[in-house]
C-alpha cells in the first residue's frame, strides 16, 4: 500500500498548492469535510453523542476547526478546545477560526492551563477528536499541546468506551518512523489524508493509530499521479 513521507506530504500540498493553483484552503476544506462525514459515519446516532475536538495551532488545528463547522451543522454537540491562544493560528487555520468564533460553536481556550481544566473539558465526552498536531511535527510535544495529549490519554484510559479519533495521525506520532516521540494519543482510530504515512507500517505502530481509514482531499490526479497515489483515490471513493 503506498504510503507517504514527511517530505512528500509537504511536496504535494506545494505542487497542489503552487503548481496547480488550488488554494490551501481549499484542500483543508476538503479534508475537513471528508474527515466529518467519516466521524459521522463512525459515531452513528449523534443524539447520544457529545463530542470535544482538541485543535492545536498549525494546519491539524484547521481541520479540526472545519470538522466542527461540518459536525455542527450535521447537529452534533460539539465544543472546540484549543490548545493555544487564538493569536497564534496563522493562514488558512485563522480563517477557519475566526468562521467557528462567529458561527456559535462553543470555544474554550485552555492554553496556559493546568491539566484540571482539560479533564474538566472532557469530562462529558463520548468521542474525543484528536486535531492537535500534524505529520510536520518533529519532536515532542512540549507545553500546552503536551498537557492536551496527556490528558486525552488519561481520559481514555478511564473508560473502555471512550472513543478518540485522530486527524491525519495521532499526535505525538512521528510520521517517518511511527514511534512516540514524547506523550502520544492513542486513537481508536485514525483518519489520515491522501495516504497511510510511512511511520503506521512499523511495528507497534497501530496501538497508537488503530484501525486507519484513507481520506481524499480533493488533489488533482495529476498530483496524486507523480506519488504513485491513484489507488488511495480509488480507495477513498468507495
Amino acid at each position: 500500500m503506498p504510503s507517504l513521507t514527511r517530505a512528500e506530504v509537504r511536496e504535494l500540498d506545494r505542487i497542489a498548492i503552487e503548481e496547480f493553483g488550488l488554494p490551501g484552503i481549499v484542500l483543508m476544506e476538503n479534508a475537513g469535510r471528508n474527515a466529518a462525514s467519516a466521524i459521522l459515519r463512525t459515531v452513528g446516532t449523534l443524539a447520544a453523542e457529545r463530542l470535544v475536538i482538541a485543535v492545536g495551532p498549525g494546519n491539524n488545528g484547521g481541520d479540526g476547526l472545519v470538522i466542527a463547522r461540518h459536525l455542527e451543522r450535521a447537529g452534533a454537540d460539539v465544543q472546540v478546545v484549543l490548545a493555544a491562544a487564538a493569536d497564534r493560528f496563522r493562514g488558512d487555520a485563522a480563517t477557519n477560526l475566526r468562521v467557528v468564533e462567529r458561527s456559535g460553536i462553543r470555544l474554550t481556550c485552555l492554553a496556559g492551563h493546568p491539566g484540571e481544566a482539560w479533564q474538566e473539558a472532557l469530562a462529558d465526552a463520548t468521542c474525543v477528536i484528536d486535531a492537535l498536531l500534524g505529520t510536520g511535527a518533529v519532536g515532542p510535544a512540549r507545553g500546552d499541546v503536551a498537557m492536551a495529549i496527556s490528558s486525552i490519554v488519561a481520559w481514555a484510559d478511564r473508560a473502555p468506551a471512550h472513543r478518540v479519533i485522530a486527524i491525519d495521525l495521532p499526535s505525538g506520532l512521528d510520521c517517518d518512523t511511527g514511534r512516540p516521540l514524547g506523550p502520544c494519543v492513542r486513537a481508536t482510530r485514525t483518519l489520515t489524508f491522501v495516504a497511510a504515512k510511512l511511520g503506521f507500517a512499523a511495528a507497534g505502530a497501530d496501538q497508537f493509530t488503530g484501525p486507519v481509514e484513507e481520506l481524499d482531499i480533493g488533489a488533482p490526479r495529476a498530483v496524486l499521479a507523480r506519488f504513485g497515489l491513484l489507488d488511495s483515490l480509488a480507495r477513498s471513493a468507495e
